[in-house]
């Protein structure tokens, strides 16, 4: 199916879903910080951002979380805390394999970091059913920079019309859009089956 679309599925809130509260729970009990203020700083701070688009490391960020937060536990269990708050969305995943079934090729483009993608490849096999993936901390840049979805058509060969992207985030699919790539927000599986029937890129 050489001249068939490629789909692209954003990760998180489309095939896992992710819960910072886990995280905060087990990070506190090693900290000076509250769960609850736990939760809002890992989800927002400037420091996941500057994780998740390459301008830390791994080693960087837990010792800058640790200084924030009064965190005396080590790098290895840091580490565990933080990227154990995803589960699978079995939904997204289903579509997923359909469409492995019927030839077409797919990618994984994420906002992400290495703590999470290790943990993730590690404990839920669909993940190695992909083509290929982008990753906002190997990029360089995060969704919706241009430099990240240049990164997607490098990877892919295709542009326009012969991507087709699911994500959970408006300003996330504006930017495909935008570069002419058929966007479908993600609002539960049972929307996105529709909008790719509608469409006639699945069949019922």
């Amino acid at each position: 199916m050489t001249d068939s679309p490629v789909f692209i599925f954003d990760l998180g809130k489309v095939l896992v879903d992710f819960d910072y509260s886990i995280a905060a729970r087990k990070i506190a009990a090693r900290s000076s910080k509250a769960p609850e203020d736990l939760h809002a700083f890992l989800g927002s701070s400037p420091l996941l951002v500057a994780y998740e688009s390459g301008r830390l490391t791994r080693k960087e960020f837990y010792e800058a979380v640790a200084s924030a937060i009064g965190f005396n536990g080590t790098l290895a269990e840091f580490s565990h805390f933080f990227a154990d708050i995803f589960s699978e969305m079995p939904g997204a995943i289903a579509l997923h394999t359909e469409l492995r079934r019927s030839g077409f090729k797919t990618y994984i483009f994420s906002n992400t970091n290495d703590l999470a993608i290790e943990h993730v490849r590690r404990n839920f096999p669909f993940f190695a059913g992909f083509d290929g993936y982008i990753f906002s901390y190997e990029v360089g840049a995060l969704k919706p920079q241009p430099e990240i979805y240049a990164a997607m058509e490098k990877l892919t060969g295709r542009r326009g019309g012969d991507l087709v992207y699911l994500d959970d985030r408006v300003e996330n699919i504006a930017a495909g859009a935008a570069r002419g790539w058929r966007a479908i927000l993600h609002e539960s599986p049972e929307t996105t089956r529709a909008a790719l029937m509608a469409s006639g890129l699945v069949t019922p």
